[in-house]
């Protein structure tokens, strides 16, 4: 972990979860002036993360978990990804916290606390896929800027809580209502409280689908503090920068939502397909909506070796945004040929689904293994990264590993 200079008392402050104290005398310090016990920080106690995760940024914190990693079915927290935007919210009373409903479009505004959500609605408990946007960021060329994600920026938890649905209609909903955009209690890295950190949403569509949460729980317990804690927006299928964290509020708009985040190049790709390393002006950009389909070979590691004739067997996950999976093939010859896989249904809508296959090599020497799903749209994951765009948003191309055969 590198040591860096934070130039404010509430920076340093606000890392007080993370060291796991207080930092008495905190208002002497001086300007400028980072103490010796953040050199100490272990992000993966403090978050309670596998040791082979890996640390992209601790200013905001963002954490990659590994392919081998993501074997579960239902990804436990050790292995959950974590990407945030701004400094995570410290002391939280859960009984004090409150939600509220406000907008253009809102009949009246209107506050919950988290009981009156758990009590006055019903729960439901989904499995849902999330992915960042920009995961697989590093193979785009030229390079895009942004944490430079590999494959672990990927997940499939359980979470329990109720629909947006259900709340919104108790709110009450004019017919102007196009967009939902959230409001968190994390702040923003510069101090400023009157700057958001992110504040996303998505059209009323998503909002309002059976799936489409408001969190308490994830794999059967309260939700981590680094996931969103008390209580967090899920949208599955959808970059999971749209599943906010730590909410406080909903404004219903009568227009797409223009919060931090949500306008410029941000979560966007071109409309049209450009050529690599070409400027793209905002009005030409795209909102990600569904992200597109996609697999992970979770088991074996890449690097494994294999007696000669002996069959290898492999599996993993695969998702499609708001699409189903339909069929998971694998190629041992570089694309040239493919071989399906087993698949089975998802758990439900939105959840990844599980493959897995014996594969069989006919000699010594060395090996990929390369996976490929088709969605129920009919589209494939491209062999190679797909289209190039300013942001590194996207990237599905085919996963493999590497296996050598020695007798």
């Amino acid at each position: 972990m590198k040591r860096r200079s934070f130039v404010t008392k509430t920076a340093l402050g606000s890392l007080a979860t993370v060291v796991g104290a207080d930092i008495v005398f905190g208002n002497h310090l001086p300007k400028g002036y980072t103490p010796l016990g953040l050199d100490t920080v272990d992000p993966y106690k403090a978050f309670g993360k596998h040791p082979d995760m890996k640390v992209l940024n601790d200013r905001p914190w963002n954490i990659e978990s590994q392919a081998h990693l993501l074997d579960d079915k239902v990804t436990p927290n050790a292995s959950i990804f974590i990407r945030n935007n701004g400094v995570m919210p410290e002391d939280i009373d859960v009984g004090s916290w409150t939600i509220t409903f406000d907008g253009e479009s809102v009949k009246q505004s209107k506050t919950y606390s988290l009981q009156d959500l758990k009590s006055k609605f019903t729960q439901y408990t989904y499995q849902a896929t999330l992915e960042c946007g920009g995961n697989g960021r590093i193979e785009f060329d030229p390079p895009a800027k942004g944490n430079q994600w590999g494959l672990g920026a990927v997940y499939c938890a359980e979470w329990t809580g109720v629909r947006l649905r259900d709340v919104l209609e108790d709110v009450g909903i004019k017919d102007d209502a196009v967009y939902i955009g959230y409001h968190a209690a994390d702040t923003h890295l510069s101090g400023d409280p009157k700057k958001e950190p992110i504040s996303r949403g998505c059209p009323m569509s998503k909002a309002l689908q059976d799936e489409t949460l408001l969190a308490f729980k994830m794999n059967g317990e309260d939700i981590p503090l680094a996931h969103g804690h008390p209580v967090r927006l899920i949208a599955g299928g959808w970059p999971a920068s749209v599943s906010g964290k730590w909410i406080t509020g909903i404004s219903v708009r009568n227009k797409v939502h223009d919060g931090t985040k949500m306008t410029g190049s941000a979560y966007r790709v071109p409309c049209k397909p450009v050529a690599p390393g070409t400027e793209v002006t905002d009005e030409n950009m795209c909102i990600i909506e569904s992200m597109p389909v996609k697999s992970l070979i979770t088991y074996p590691k890449t690097g494994g070796r294999l007696a000669k004739g002996k069959p290898l067997h492999i599996r993993g996950h695969a998702w499609a945004g708001e699409y189903e999976v339909v069929k998971m093939e694998y190629s041992i010859d570089f694309g040239a040929s493919w071989t399906e896989c087993t698949l089975s249904k998802p758990a439900n809508r939105l959840a990844w689904q599980h493959f897995e296959a014996t594969v069989n090599f006919p000699a010594e020497g060395y090996y990929e293994v390369w996976a490929r799903a088709t969605d129920s749209n009919g589209k494939k994951q491209p062999m190679l990264v797909p289209g190039w765009n300013p942001k590194g948003y996207l990237n599905n191309a085919c996963h493999r590993i590497a296996i050598k055969v020695k007798a």
